[in-house]
C-alpha cells in the first residue's frame, strides 16, 4: 500500500512547480503538463518516489544509523523540528555551517565547547567570573546552541541527507556528493536532479507539501526504529534461550555423576549383604550343631539310666 496517494498530494499542492523560464531541463521526466506558464509536476511518479524513498531512509533507521534533516527556508524551519525531534534525529533549520560534513572534526569540537560551557555554569567557578565574562560567555552559547543545538547527538558523519530544497541547499549537497553520503531531496522544477540519490519531485516552497512529504520520512524511520527495537528484544530472548541450553548439559552431567554415585552405594551394599548373610548362616549352623550334640548327650543319659533300672 502506498505511503500517500495522489489526492493527498494534491490537496497539499505539491503539484505546483515554477514558471516555465525558470524551469531546469533535467526535470523534464518529472513535468506533466505547462498551464498559464506554469509547469505541473506528474504526481504519479511523486507517489512512486516517495515510497522508493521511506523504503531506503527505514532500512537505514533500522541498522541504527542517522539522517540529517536539512531545511534552512522559513516555511520549512518549524514544520521540519517539530517532526523530526520526535523520532530523536539530528536536523539542521538555522545557517548550514560550512564544512559541516567535510571538516566535521572541527564541528564536534565546537559542539564539546558548548557542553563543557554548560559544565562550567553548574561549577563553582562559575560565581567568580565577572560579569562581563558571564555575558561572554552566555552569548557564545547561544550562538552554538542556534547553529548546532540540533546535532549534539551526532557523534559521527551521517549515514544519509534528506534536503527540503536542493537549490538552497547545494552547499549542503555538494559536500555530501563529496563524501559519498546518500541525498534524498525534495525537487522542484528549477532546480538540478543531477547528483541527487533520491529525487521526489514535488513543490519545495508550500508548507502544506513540505509537511506531509517529510512526515512520510519520519513515519519511515519510527518504524525502521520500532523494528530494531522487536529484534533486540528477541536476540535478547534468543540469548537467554541459549544460555538455558548451555546449562542443560551441565546438569544432565551432574545427575550422572550423582546416579553414578548411587549406583556405587548400591553395589557397595550389595556386596556387604551376603557377607553378612554368610556369617549369620555359618552361627546359626555352629548353634544347631551344639543343640544336636546336646540332644545327643541326653540320649545317652537316658539309655544308661534305663539300664541301671534293670
Amino acid at each position: 500500500m502506498p505511503r500517500t496517494d495522489f489526492q493527498q498530494l494534491l490537496d497539499a499542492g505539491a503539484h505546483f512547480g515554477h514558471l516555465k523560464r525558470k524551469w531546469n531541463p533535467g526535470m523534464q521526466p518529472y513535468i506533466f503538463m505547462e498551464k498559464n506558464g506554469i509547469h505541473i509536476i506528474d504526481l504519479q511518479k511523486t507517489v512512486v518516489k516517495i515510497d522508493e524513498a521511506a523504503a531506503a531512509i527505514k532500512q537505514i533507521a533500522r541498522s541504527g544509523r542517522k539522517v540529517l534533516f536539512v531545511a534552512t527556508k522559513k516555511q520549512a524551519k518549524d514544520i521540519v523540528s517539530e517532526l523530526v525531534s520526535t523520532v530523536k534525529m539530528p536536523y539542521v533549520t538555522e545557517r548550514w555551517p560550512g564544512g559541516m560534513l567535510t571538516n566535521f572534526p572541527t564541528i564536534r569540537k565546537a559542539v564539546k565547547k558548548m557542553v563543557s560551557i554548560d559544565k562550567m555554569t553548574k561549577d563553582s567557578s562559575w560565581e567568580k567570573l565577572s560579569k562581563r565574562e558571564k555575558l561572554q560567555i552566555t552569548r557564545q552559547r547561544a550562538k552554538l546552541e542556534k547553529i548546532l543545538g540540533s546535532i549534539v547527538d551526532l557523534t559521527r558523519l551521517p549515514s544519509a541527507l534528506f534536503v527540503i530544497d536542493v537549490m538552497k541547499e547545494k552547499i549542503a549537497v555538494k559536500e555530501a556528493q563529496r563524501l559519498g553520503i546518500p541525498v534524498f531531496g525534495i525537487v522542484d522544477t528549477n532546480s538540478d536532479p543531477n547528483g541527487i540519490d533520491f529525487v521526489i519531485p514535488a513543490n519545495d516552497d508550500a508548507s502544506q507539501s513540505i509537511q506531509l512529504i517529510t512526515g512520510v520520512m519520519v513515519d519511515a524511520i519510527r518504524e525502521g526504529l520500532q523494528e530494531r527495537r522487536v529484534e533486540r528484544d528477541k536476540d535478547d530472548v534468543d540469548g537467554d534461550i541459549e544460555g538455558d541450553e548451555e546449562e542443560m548439559p551441565r546438569r544432565a552431567r551432574r545427575t550422572r555423576k550423582t546416579v553414578k554415585k548411587v549406583e556405587v552405594i548400591e553395589e557397595e551394599v550389595d556386596t556387604d549383604v551376603p557377607e553378612e548373610m554368610e556369617e549369620l548362616e555359618e552361627e546359626s549352623e555352629v548353634e544347631l550343631d551344639e543343640e544336636l550334640e546336646e540332644e545327643e548327650d541326653l540320649d545317652t543319659d537316658l539309655d544308661e539310666e534305663e539300664e541301671e533300672e534293670k
